[in-house]
């Protein structure tokens, strides 16, 4: 018996949210990790907390029905399991390879993270792309000093495969420039297209902070480069794919410079992550950083730094022997309510479940109320990763402005006489608390204490500003 189980035969176009809330119905999971197989349904491996969840989870999913898909699950032997954790969900059927470069391997100069590039090529055009015995990829390797993978068994008798290419931005510019100029020259020799668009491929949290807000971004890099881009609508993601397509159509030259500013913009959002991740791991030693994992499709794709791997491994962040229940009440804003509720409240139902948690949206305190208020009631890990989804929901769903992040304003209730604490002598302890966390403090001094003698302080930040 071990913690850790796999579970086979998911169909592919199962939601990873509907995944994570059927999992945690069984217990605490600590990590959930796709592996990367050629069969058409998806495979993934779950650790728990404990082998007696592990075993619940066999016992409950074991020939579990999901449409005409049938789980089939098993264990993996616990000398897998105290190896260093993979990096967490790989990406569709790729390499998850992001994980390279993370760390400055004990050199001070940090070395830049490898952010490679994804593309979307006809499948017709794959023979031309390697060349005969290899030759044209082993000289477009060697020009553009990169590393090229051909996914060519994934998704067998698709229209399109997958390339992944692992350079320095200008190399990866440079070589998607040459498999653009390859695919043309192939296309106007077989008659079979006029003009050969670029498909990008990015995980879905980079993706708001390319559009901008109300798709500014876009629009400029389209105006700069003379290109059209489109972008694969939300419904298309699935459990195997958490990408969206970027179709930009125009010359091949007017592709190339749109992929310059495209690829720039994703991998400034990319390091804003983990950056982010990186601060939340040094911050507060012994939080179950492997939450992460699952929370949100975006941070489940970063990489296993050493400060992160450490975190995952210790215990759970509890302060108290008995986890407490905690009250945030955060506030967002009221044209996002459908989006955290979901259709028949799905969405909310799933996230609660998941995180452990009660969620409630509190009514709109007037007709033009701009911010709703949601309560969320749990000890500190169920309050991380309800947080956690609800801001990467909202960064997903594109309602706020890519440069500020997503902020939103958190209210926590102390005792009365310790809000004095919490100020500091002249102030100084919560200017401390606002320039560690980046997140603004704000506890007013003119509060009437409510029937608990207890009084709101209000924090305002990105996610990872306020949890910390």
């Amino acid at each position: 018996r071990s913690r850790k189980i796999q579970i086979r035969n998911i169909p592919p176009h199962l939601q990873w949210e509907v995944l994570d809330g059927l999992l945690a119905q069984y217990g605490t999971v600590e990590n959930v990790e796709q592996v990367n197989t050629d069969t058409e349904t998806a495979v993934v491996n779950v650790t728990y907390a404990t082998k007696e969840e592990a075993k619940v989870a066999i016992e409950k999913l074991s020939d579990h029905q999901f449409e005409n898909y049938s789980f089939k699950i098993s264990y993996i032997p616990d000398e897998e399991v105290s190896s260093p954790p993979p990096p967490q969900r790989s990406r569709r059927g790729g390499h998850s390879s992001r994980e390279r470069g993370s760390s400055p391997g004990g050199s001070s100069q940090p070395k830049q993270l490898d952010f490679p590039l994804r593309m979307l090529v006809p499948t017709q055009f794959v023979g031309a792309i390697i060349g005969k015995e290899g030759l044209t990829i082993k000289n477009l390797t060697k020009q553009t000093q990169s590393k090229v993978d051909i996914h060519r068994k994934e998704n067998a008798g698709a229209a399109e495969k997958p390339i992944t290419i692992h350079a320095t931005p200008e190399g990866c510019s440079e070589a998607c420039r040459m498999i653009l100029d390859i695919m043309q020259k192939e296309a106007d020799e077989t008659k079979s297209a006029e003009e050969i668009p670029l498909k990008i491929l990015a995980h879905n949290s980079l993706v708001g902070r390319l559009i901008g807000k109300e798709g500014r971004n876009l629009k400029k890099i389209e105006q700069d480069t003379g290109t059209k881009i489109t972008i694969s609508p939300l419904q298309d993601l699935t459990i195997y794919n958490p990408e969206r397509t970027i179709t930009v159509k125009g010359s091949t030259e007017a592709c190339s410079n749109a992929e310059v500013e495209i690829m720039k913009k994703l991998r400034e959002a990319y390091e804003n992550d983990v950056v982010a991740v990186n601060q939340q791991a040094n911050l507060i030693p012994g939080l179950n950083l492997s939450a992460l994992g699952i929370f949100s499709t975006g941070l489940s794709m970063l990489p296993s730094t050493p400060g992160a791997r450490g975190a995952a491994a210790a215990t759970p962040y509890h302060p108290f022997a008995l986890p407490e229940q905690e009250v945030v009440n955060l506030f967002i804003p009221t044209q996002a309510v459908g989006a955290i509720i979901g259709k028949k409240g799905q969405h909310i139902k799933q996230l609660a479940r998941f995180a452990g948690a009660s969620i409630k949206i509190a009514p709109a305190e007037g007709p033009d109320a701009s911010e709703r208020m949601v309560i969320i009631t749990g000890p500190p890990e169920a309050q991380f990763k309800a947080q956690g989804r609800i801001f990467g929901k909202l960064k997903e769903e594109n309602f706020f402005n890519p440069k500020e992040e997503v902020k939103l304003e958190a209210h926590i209730k102390v005792p009365s006489f310790a809000a004095g604490r919490v100020i500091g002598k002249g102030g100084k302890t919560v200017n401390e608390l606002q320039n560690l966390t980046s997140a603004e403090v704000i506890v007013p001094r003119d509060q009437t204490p409510d029937e608990n003698e207890e009084v709101i302080v209000k924090i305002i930040g990105h996610f990872f500003a306020s949890q910390v």
